[in-house]
């Protein structure tokens, strides 16, 4: 069990150092990369450019945008407190112990589900290719893979990161060349225009906005990072410019793609199914061959990669939480030899064979909870920095403290107002079990709150 001592502002309580010490700034760089997924486009193409009214680049520019100001906060905060547990340890020390631990809860409602809502959707994904396998071999088979490599290290977890990240690029980078091609053959009707990113004739901001509520979870993940801090050998700030990084490189991925796609078949209203609508034109553009590399390779990235350092960032955050007697013990148990949390790690495995099969045909549902949880977190994030620094800190600093967070705040608040009621239902639920669980342990475990006044 980790230490705990002292209990003001300025002495935070010092942890013991458990977690291995081994990542660089391009192991987190790339972790966030492969935690968005440079083709998360493939999968919600459709959805998007049919919501934007063709303009789909645009869409993924405002979303880019509109998410690095709650990267810049998670920069100010990985600075300050450089410790894993992301959004529940920032806003534990930036409001108080009792905010810390709802968004910690909150926040667990994104990890804890979503690496099932990826096995569940990359395994119907090879399904359809391959019917004679159920589903839940798929799902099954992803999460053994994928607890292996996370319980035997943070380093093995990011030399396959590396390899994972560089076989996207490169199916990336054969549909950006085959697309180029067609566009400039004029195959169905393909030819140079702005208008994928600005379309006069279409644009409305109501409507553009609408089509960022979708697509501004493409990003979700860069903040996986922040979960790290305990294991980056290269200090506080690479926490920080990681997650700015990997956003804007895979927000540039975002938009040239989703450019293409659009220049090939401009007519978005002709989708067979808008499920599929990338598939669709990557077989336009190259044949079938295409359509079902890209098929394979997004099951792959979120069954294997984005899956993969979902249940990471999820077990660190478990970890946190535990270490702060906010969650079971041995949930705060380090393996002896592989420096990780290997009980954390193999509970979120187990939640995730359950879930995947209680949700087997309700995707919907689940990716409603996860961008509840993923959402809410971040609208603690910007408050904790704007209370740390102005408030705590006394800070004059008013664009980096209070300017920043405050478009943050807002950009963040408006998608998380247009979510679908079954997203905010399902999601006060949890808030409601999390707050019954906090007035329990201060009425029974007195001894858990961390002063940190």
């Amino acid at each position: 069990m980790a230490e705990q001592a002292v209990a003001s502002l300025e002495q935070q309580p010092v942890y013991k150092q458990e977690l291995k010490r081994s990542l660089s700034f391009w192991d987190l760089l790339i972790y966030g990369m492969v935690f968005m997924v440079p083709i998360a486009p493939f999968g919600i193409y459709g959805s998007v450019a049919q919501g934007s009214n063709g303009m789909v680049a645009l869409t993924y520019l405002i979303g880019m945008v509109g998410m690095i100001f709650t990267a810049f906060s998670y920069a100010r905060m990985s600075e300050a407190f450089p410790i894993a547990g992301s959004v529940y340890s920032y806003a534990q020390r930036g409001i108080n112990d009792s905010v810390g631990f709802i968004a910690g809860w909150l926040i667990l409602l994104d990890y804890i589900f979503v690496p099932a809502l990826l096995y569940l959707v990359s395994a119907s994904a090879l399904h359809d290719i391959v019917p004679q396998i159920p589903i839940v071999v798929w799902a099954v088979l992803f999460i053994a893979i994928n607890t292996v490599i996370n319980v035997r290290g943070i380093e093995f977890t990011a030399k396959a990161n590396k390899i994972i990240v560089i076989l996207e690029l490169i199916v990336l980078a054969i549909f950006l060349a085959v697309g180029v091609t067609a566009i400039i053959k004029g195959i169905n009707g393909a030819d140079f225009t702005m208008k994928p990113l600005y379309d006069h004739s279409h644009f409305s901001m109501n409507v553009v906005m609408g089509a960022v509520s979708i697509a501004v979870l493409s990003f979700l993940g860069f903040d996986g990072i922040s979960t790290l801090a305990e294991e980056t050998k290269d200090g506080s700030k690479s926490i920080g410019k990681a997650c700015v990084y990997s956003l804007l490189a895979v927000g540039a991925l975002f938009i040239i793609q989703t450019w293409v796609a659009a220049l090939i078949w401009p007519d978005y209203h002709a989708f067979k199914n808008p499920d599929t609508a990338f598939y669709q034109i990557a077989e336009i553009a190259g044949g079938t061959w295409l359509k079902v590399l890209t098929i394979v390779a997004t099951a792959f990235s979120w069954g294997i990669a984005n899956a993969l350092v979902a249940q990471a960032a999820i077990s660190r955050i478990l970890y946190s939480m535990a270490r702060d007697r906010k969650l079971p013990g041995f949930l705060a148990k380090v393996h002896p030899k592989f420096q990780t949390p290997y009980l954390s790690t193999l509970l979120i495995a187990v939640v995730s064979v359950i879930v995947t099969a209680f949700f087997s045909s309700q995707i919907g549902k689940l990716s409603s909870v996860v961008n509840f949880g993923a959402l809410s977190s971040f609208l603690f994030l910007h408050l904790s920095v704007m209370n740390y620094f102005l408030r705590k800190k006394k800070s004059k600093n008013y664009v980096a403290h209070l300017l920043m967070p405050l478009i943050g705040f807002a950009v963040i608040g408006y998608v998380w107002i247009n979510l679908d009621p079954l997203s905010k239902k399902l999601g006060f639920i949890w808030l409601a079990i999390g707050i019954v669980y906090l007035i329990v342990l201060k009425l029974f475990k007195k001894d858990t709150a961390l002063n940190l006044e």
